[in-house]
């Protein structure tokens, strides 16, 4: 059903009703036997190394709701369109999902750009856009806070401040802060999250260094931070940025500077990437990592199949990708058959997750993620650790 369908079909229904007619509305990208779902990637860009986890943890749950019957009599049918981090593909992409696809919704597209780039055009349509992996804050702006939107990032600046600020009460020595950000809205919200914790401590950046998106030489960056005499680097990077930084860092000898990226940055790809370059590496952790190797018996149970089904070891994206999609499909269920974007919008305003990936039970609250609760992690041999308590 392309836009104009969509339009045409809602005025036909408040005719239709109006008359008094028995009929019952019908979203797009909804049938009788069917929901169309589609999400964006980045399957051939600077991040596609980490695509496989969040495509296949989604793809997990949807083809467990068609293995068990569907719901409500419907199956899922999930479309995946390559978004290669760059806004213009995303919007090439979307524009396909919308109107040669038909999607009811857009679940777990991923990157902050390529979100940015399309996610009103996509609510202006009715679809329902859930769990982008963006910066939340941002999209919520974008969309003028759509009820169609539901975004489940917690926000970069407030996490960032959080973390920020009990790394630097727990270490007083860090007297001297560099900041290194991705240019754009990622690396903005970031810094307002350094800014802040900064200024409520009354102290101001050492140095600050920007670098441009899918970019891989970072040793300018690094050479202003060490010549600034830094003891703490802040970064707003994502998986390869975050490695090169860290490599760099080992490079030229720099052992004695303490690093902490944002919640982007602070993944199990990051570290079997990097391996020992990354040792050390503090993160902003929103969600709990998945080390299958020590694992509660439901995580592992839910790893090994995983693993069955793709033959790829699970990290904690795929997870997260998994439970965002488990929250979807509550939704599906809880809207009923009578299935329309404002009936999913009411049921997911009203569902609740108590995923284990979570740090605690979540619901939406103003259409986000609540409540934003993190803690600061440590890679340490190779394995994400908390060093902090539960912060919210």
């Amino acid at each position: 059903m392309t836009p104009s369908k969509r339009h045409w079909l809602a005025s036909a229904i408040v005719t239709l009703s109006a008359a008094a007619l028995p009929l019952s509305a019908q979203a797009g990208g909804v049938s009788d036997k069917e929901i169309v779902i589609g999400t964006h990637m980045d399957l051939s860009g600077p991040v596609a190394a980490g695509m496989p986890q969040l495509r296949n943890g989604t793809q997990m749950r949807f083809d467990e709701v068609n293995e068990a019957g569907g719901i409500h009599g419907r199956r899922i049918r999930f479309i995946v369109e390559d978004n290669a981090s760059q806004p213009q593909q995303a919007v090439r992409s979307v524009d396909k999902l919308i109107r040669k696809d038909d999607v009811f919704a857009i679940v777990n597209p991923f990157g902050s750009g390529t979100n940015a780039a399309v996610v009103k055009r996509a609510v202006d349509e009715g679809v329902i856009y859930f769990a982008p992996w963006a910066a939340s804050a941002v999209l919520q702006q974008i969309s003028g806070k759509s009820p169609r939107l539901f975004t489940t990032v917690p926000d970069y600046h407030t996490t960032t401040h959080t973390g920020l600020t009990w790394l630097l009460d727990q270490n007083p020595n860090f007297k001297k802060v560099g900041w290194v950000y991705m240019e754009g809205p990622f690396g903005d919200l970031i810094g307002r999250g350094v800014k802040s914790a900064m200024a409520a401590r009354k102290m101001d950046l050492a140095a600050e260094a920007s670098y441009k998106p899918g970019e891989i030489d970072f040793s300018s960056q690094v050479a202003k931070m060490r010549a600034a005499g830094v003891d703490l680097i802040v970064m707003a990077t994502i998986t390869r940025e975050t490695v090169g930084m860290m490599t760099e860092i080992r490079k030229i000898g720099w052992n004695n500077v303490a690093v902490l990226t944002g919640n982007p940055g602070r993944t199990m790809i990051v570290a079997k990437l990097g391996k020992d370059a990354v040792e050390g590496l503090y993160g902003v952790g929103t969600w709990k990592i998945l080390d299958p190797n020590n694992a509660a018996a439901a995580d592992k149970a839910w790893a090994d199949s995983f693993k069955k089904r793709f033959n790829l070891e699970p990290d904690e994206n795929a997870y997260l990708a998994y439970a965002y999609a488990d929250w979807f499909v509550r939704g599906l269920q809880a809207a009923g058959r009578n299935l329309t974007a404002d009936s999913m919008t009411r049921a997911l305003q009203s569902t609740t997750s108590n995923h284990p990936v979570f740090l605690g039970a979540a619901s939406f609250k103003n259409n986000h993620f609540d409540p934003e609760l993190i803690t600061v992690d440590q890679l340490r041999n190779g394995i994400w650790r908390p060093v902090s308590p539960v912060l919210k």
